[in-house]
This record gives C-alpha cells, structure tokens and sequence, in this order.
C-alpha cells in the first residue's frame, strides 16, 4: 500500500496523522509487512513496545485478559487501525493483545524507524507533541465529565459501549471485573445492579450481566444523577 492510498485510511486522531504523505512514504519504506491467520496474535499485553503496527486488510480484535485469564474484547478495528504507536514512543509494556479475527496483513514499524524520521526532522516533532497535548486535553476533559457522573450513569454508559461492542446483550464481566474496568467500587457495582434488576433493566446471569431494557439504560447513561 502506498503513502496516499494509506494516509487516506487512518484514524482521525492518529499520531501519524501528522505525518505529511512524503514523511509516511519514509517510513512505509522501513516498515514490515506480515500476514496472519485467524487467531494469531499481533500484539500481545505485557510485551515491550517497540513498534507500532498498521493494519491493511482484515479485522481485528483489541483484548485484556483478566487475573483469571478472561479475554475482555475492548474494540474491534479494521484496515487503517494504527496501534501500539503510544508504546512506540515511551517504550512501555503493551496495555492490550490484538488477535486476527480472519487472515489479514498489516505492517509493522520499529523504534529505529520513527526515531530517525523525528531526528531528521524537528517539526515532526513539535506536531507530535501538539497533538499528544490535544489528547491529554481531551483525557482531562473526559475525566471532568465523568466526575460529575454518579456511579449509575457511569456504570451504565460502560456497560451500553461493552455491549455495541460485543454486539449482544449478555456482558461476560464479573462484578469484580465491572469495578475494575469502569472505575466503580464493587459495593456501588452491586447495589446498582440489584436496583437495576428489581426495575427490570439487567440480569445477574450465570454468563454475566443480560442487558434487558437498553433505552432504559440509555436514559439512565444521558442523566446527571
């Protein structure tokens, strides 16, 4: 895939969104380019981050696994998905796995790569950083907004996008997983579901938490509480 036919598929808020498309052709020029079948794993949780990855083709699913070994299924992505790129540039472990839904291909671009390209290029940088302080802007003003949600809106709009996600009613977190991923303490977790039950909206079920009355729940995750 070239530079243009690329730049045309990335994500709007992609670090290499900043790239011009005779910078992405520089690094496309380094890049590797893997294909994989139905379950490989292209990045996996815990590993060090040492290169960012492009899908061309094929579908995707980002995961976290649980203390129990759980997959948690957080986002699916498709052709033009960048991941791993904040890794690339702080050199943690990876937060995510990423599995092949289906064969697919996708490029692979190291450290050495990217760092050449910003030492070749100072303005490069400059609009990297401009648009990683846009993103911790936009994380504190989503922190703000959820700090003037109550647990129940809270818990309710985590649960609303697990299950676009999944694409089924039927959430498989424990009580304990829910408290952890949305942020809420596992007695405000409970008393909201056992209130949420007795109204009719969710389950407790032995597979997880069913989801019976979505636009209830809509309107519970719109209100300020």
């Amino acid at each position: 895939m070239d530079a243009e036919h690329l730049f045309g598929k990335l994500p709007e808020h992609s670090l290499l969104q900043v790239l011009t498309e005779a910078e992405l052709s520089q690094l496309l020029e380094r890049a590797r380019l893997h294909d994989a079948e139905k379950g490989d794993v292209l990045l996996r949780q815990g590993d060090s981050g040492d290169s960012l990855i492009i899908l061309l083709e094929g579908q995707a699913r980002v995961t976290v696994y649980s203390a129990n070994g759980r997959e948690i299924v957080l986002e699916y992505v498709g052709a033009g998905a960048v991941l791993g790129e904040i890794a690339l540039l702080d050199g943690g472990r990876r937060t995510a796995s990423v599995i092949a839904m289906e064969r697919l291909r996708y490029i692979a671009i190291g450290r050495a790569a990217f760092e050449t390209l910003l030492a070749g290029n100072h303005q490069i940088a400059l609009r990297i950083m401009r648009e990683l302080a846009l993103r911790l802007r936009m994380a504190n003003q989503t922190i703000e907004t959820d700090r003037a949600y109550a647990a129940g809106p809270r818990l309710a709009r985590f649960m609303l996008r697990l299950m676009r996600g999944e694409g089924k009613p039927v959430i498989a977190f424990s009580q304990t997983e829910l408290s952890m991923f949305a942020g809420i303490s596992r007695e405000n977790i409970n008393r909201q579901l056992s209130l949420w039950s007795q109204a009719g909206v969710t389950a407790v079920e032995p597979s997880g938490i069913r989801i019976i009355d979505p636009g209830t729940l809509e309107e519970i995750a719109a209100s300020v509480e």
